[in-house]
């Protein structure tokens, strides 16, 4: 089925374009649901002729689907950038990954999913998106989670360009470590969790996981976590060859400033843009946790207006 929109709303409060952006070319979109296999994800098409270069946005971590909203907590962060980047003549490829949304029945069981798995079916959706006669040239944007998956698969793939928003820049172990210090878990849970995931970076199992860290440790979901744990983003970042753009929100508490000054250490040729006051749903947000964490079920809240700025003008000259 066919929907239609026009990006203006999208658009509204975004102030001060760069100057080398070309004016946005598409009042209405198109948006096509196309399937891959067993996997679903929307096809976003400026409503105008000719050929066009393509971003295949890649989700976060958890059961995040296309447009980037978890179950009870609605934010279209995903959805209001694909429909952004329709109005400078650029489509998009937004997901849902394997088991989540469109995409569930293609599901594995919990014990047989890896990492690689993600990175092997965004390859998949880069292969589908390049033989569209339509596509000049592609790029990847990875957010959060996803930015890893979009440098992996950036690994083995002539891209246009790589985009990591919000995307961090240690092995997973030590930023699930920091986050669970942000959300002042007890001592002594955060201890315990050290443990496990230091066991499990080496590749053991762990059968004695407490209640409170059954979330995070099940048996069902430590095989991913063991191929997950050893990757590090930025020495993964560091292998790549085509141009890159680091962004970052100031007020992310998920991801830091920090973690993007270190990815682009990884990779000095980078261009990194920290975007004041973002956070990690790519929102204009408080530091204050709670209500910086309101924002992740307020989808009318419009992207944090320095962001398509940020990501165009690299679309445009990559």
């Amino acid at each position: 089925m066919l929907k239609r929109g026009a990006v203006k709303a999208v658009l509204m409060g975004i102030a001060g374009l760069a100057a080398s952006i070309v004016p946005a070319v598409a009042e209405v979109w198109t948006e096509q649901q196309i399937s891959n296999g067993g996997l679903r994800g929307t096809l976003t098409l400026p409503e105008t002729s000719g050929s066009f270069p393509a971003a295949l946005i890649i989700a976060g971590s958890g059961p995040v689907d296309r447009d980037g909203n978890l179950p009870g907590a609605p934010n279209d962060s995903l959805k209001l950038l694909a429909h952004g980047l329709a109005a400078y003549g650029i489509v998009s490829l937004r997901v849902d990954k394997r088991g989540i949304g469109g995409s569930r029945a293609a599901g594995l069981r919990e014990e047989d999913l890896r990492f690689g798995t993600y990175v092997a079916d965004a390859a998949s959706w880069l292969k589908l998106l390049r033989g569209d006669s339509r596509i000049s040239r592609v790029v990847l944007i990875g957010h959060s989670e996803g930015a890893l998956v979009a440098t992996l698969v950036a690994q083995q793939a002539d891209l246009a360009g790589l985009i990591l928003i919000a995307g961090a820049s240690e092995p997973a172990a030590r930023l699930i470590e920091r986050q669970l210090s942000a959300a002042d878990l007890p001592l002594g849970l955060r201890e315990t969790s050290r443990r496990i995931a230091a066991s499990l970076q080496k590749g053991e199992p762990v059968a004695d996981i407490p209640p409170e860290l059954a979330a995070l440790y099940r048996p069902g979901v430590q095989n991913y976590l063991m191929s997950w744990f050893p990757l590090d983003p930025a020495e993964e970042l560091a292998k790549i060859t085509c141009p890159v753009l680091i962004v970052q929100g100031t007020t992310d508490l998920q991801v830091t400033v920090p973690d993007a000054q270190r990815l682009a250490a990884a990779h000095p040729a980078a261009k990194l843009v920290l975007i004041e006051g973002m956070n990690h749903v790519l929102k204009e947000a408080p530091a204050e946790r709670s209500a910086n964490l309101r924002t992740y079920a307020t989808p009318d809240l419009p992207l944090a207006p320095a962001l398509l700025p940020a990501v165009v003008t690299f679309l445009q000259q990559s």
